[in-house]
């Protein structure tokens, strides 16, 4: 048994089965893989996959509880590797943050800034993605610290902390109608066309609620990705737009007009994940004190050592 074998088991099922992507993943051929799987078992046993011919269908019930070690092994593998880094290159590394493009482009310059004046040779690498596949990214250990509103508290396996909280807001182009509605209702927003974000993105599911609970339908003609596509789209008068309220700048965008609204929409929290189990090093933790003080890398080991504690009781 060898890490290249469990690097194969565990790419195997990440792939699909897909022994042709499992094989560009790993930098080796499909049948370099395909014996490698055989040989461990062999060595085992016993049979990991279902099979179809030549072709893998899924894990068979003891090839199930293989992968739950050998993702554990794997990890620690890493966690080694980082742990030498971390003395013998203390401020030398890579650091991945996986995060969404509003906390990118709003929430996190500042900190980057910060950042990287204390760790000029940390390599920074930021992965823009959606919540969900920033979670599938601190999972699978390809990312160090996850950023974002969406779906992080939600998973036992990270640990999760308040970054910052905001509310959205309403914009329009200067001398809209509703720039005359006051207070603003939701009622009034649903006279116009809207555009936001998409769903499952940047507090979307709060606007949805807020709308739903007073009884209003808005005519969301059309969703982005991120607050400036929003912003253009609105400038040209194709609706009125819900975005996060840090997106918008009265320097920089002063065609539009942003609405007292914080009374209509409930207030988001934005959160700092980490996967329980991942060896973080010291300028992570640095990292994630700049973003918001209170979470010293005591607190933030505490935490991550209450978490396991839990739940190995």
């Amino acid at each position: 048994m060898n890490f290249q074998q469990l690097r194969i088991i565990r790419e195997t099922v990440r792939r699909g089965f897909n022994l042709t992507e499992v094989a560009s993943a790993l930098f080796t051929s499909q049948s370099g893989v395909s014996k490698h799987i055989k040989d461990l078992e062999d060595e085992l046993g016993i049979e990991l996959f279902v099979r179809k011919g030549k072709r893998l269908l899924g894990l068979t019930e003891p090839g199930q509880e293989l992968l739950v070690m050998v993702e554990r092994m794997l990890l620690e593998a890493g966690n080694i590797k980082r742990l030498g880094d971390q003395y013998s290159q203390r401020d030398v590394g890579q650091l991945t943050i996986a995060t969404t493009h509003t906390q990118a482009r709003y929430a996190l310059p500042a900190v980057i800034t910060e950042f990287k004046k204390a760790y000029p040779k940390v390599h920074l690498k930021l992965h823009q993605a959606s919540p969900a596949e920033i979670v599938k990214l601190l999972l699978d250990g390809e990312a160090d610290i996850g950023v974002a509103t969406e779906a992080l508290a939600d998973v036992p396996a990270f640990a999760s902390f308040p970054f910052y909280r905001w509310h959205h807001s309403v914009i329009v182009p200067c001398g809209h109608p509703l720039e005359d509605v006051r207070p603003l209702t939701l009622e009034a927003i649903t006279d116009y066309p809207v555009i936001t974000y998409h769903e499952g993105f940047t507090g979307r599911t709060h606007l949805d609620q807020a709308f739903a609970a007073a009884g209003a339908v808005p005519d969301i003609v059309m969703s982005a990705l991120d607050a400036d596509v929003i912003k253009t789209y609105v400038g040209l008068g194709l609706g009125v737009g819900i975005v996060a309220s840090m997106a918008v700048d009265g320097a920089r965008d002063h065609d539009l007009c942003k609405l007292d609204s914080a009374h209509l929409f409930p207030e988001n929290v934005a959160r700092i994940a980490v996967r329980r189990g991942h060896y973080l090093r010291r300028y992570a933790y640095r990292f994630i004190e700049l973003c918001a003080a209170e979470l010293t890398e005591a607190k933030v080991t505490q935490a991550l050592r209450n978490d396991a504690e839990a739940e190995a009781f």
